[in-house]
């Protein structure tokens, strides 16, 4: 991909984006945390404006608070456990990771900051031509599938029994391709696009968003992604079908990003 140089970009308004590291020098997990948690407090005692990081990280698996044995690898891949909230994902090359650490009125309202984040991604996923939207009780940015009564079966079994719906103890990990989150696209299905997951510490967020921009989504195949069953995931390049890469998205982001974080008028939760 097109090489992404370290440094700052400041805006007029005052959101500040940093751009750690992309491609060859794609940021460690562990290190990109440390960093967060380095910023958050910053923010917290108000030493910087809000902040965006925006990264690449090398192949990783990370769980969020809410995740199940079931939804691990299978094969005992190393899996890092994060305080934020969702379940469980992969990280890697390809996708685009953006850590907005934001001030937010309290009370905080959770909701409303990953409804703004969701409203960034769909705006950027427009620009290269893919709907996006959302899906009620699922976060992040979907493409919708087909209608299910049009979609092929699978297995050769009507999509009324589909097992992963209809059977408990079904595990999509151990069946083979038909059932891989990774081709949900040529199911049909409903795929994510960008997931979301953060947590709010003393009024300030931390974690944020990934989205796949052009990875090998097979990744997702070792575990149950955000512990859904029935759909999948996909990529800005498997929905617009050519090559498309982080230095094509990152500008269109960080404009949506800014647009979106800046200008909201953020209200405390109602009580």
């Amino acid at each position: 991909m097109t090489a992404i140089s370290r440094g700052d970009t400041p805006t007029p308004e005052g959101l500040r984006f940093v751009q750690l590291g992309f491609g060859a020098d794609a940021v460690e997990y562990e290190e990109a945390w440390q960093e967060q948690r380095r910023v958050h407090a910053a923010r917290f005692a108000d030493e910087v404006p809000d902040t965006c990081l925006l990264l690449e990280h090398p192949p990783v698996y990370t769980a969020g608070r809410r995740t199940d044995d079931s939804e691990r690898p299978l094969d005992g891949t190393p899996v890092i456990d994060v305080d934020r909230g969702g379940k469980i994902t992969w990280h890697g090359p390809g996708q685009l990771v953006g850590y907005p650490i934001q001030k937010l009125p309290r009370p905080v309202d959770v909701v409303a900051h990953v409804r703004r984040l969701e409203e960034a991604i769909i705006r950027t996923c427009t620009e290269f031509g893919v709907e996006t939207t959302r899906i009620e009780g699922r976060s992040g940015v979907w493409v919708l599938g087909d209608p299910v009564a049009d979609r092929p079966s699978l297995g050769g079994l009507s999509l009324d029994f589909d097992p992963r719906t209809a059977d408990e103890e079904f595990d999509p990990r151990l069946n083979g391709p038909e059932y891989a989150p990774s081709n949900a696209g040529q199911r049909r299905e409903d795929r994510k696009l960008a997931a979301i997951g953060i947590r709010v510490a003393k009024g300030v967020t931390m974690h944020g968003f990934a989205i796949n921009v052009n990875p090998d989504n097979t990744s997702f195949d070792k575990i149950v992604p955000c512990g859904i069953r029935d759909a999948g995931v996909t990529s800005l390049a498997n929905e617009i079908g050519r090559e498309i890469t982080i230095a094509d998205v990152l500008p269109v982001v960080e404009k949506h990003l800014r647009d979106v974080l800046e200008n909201a008028v953020l209200l405390p939760r109602a009580v």
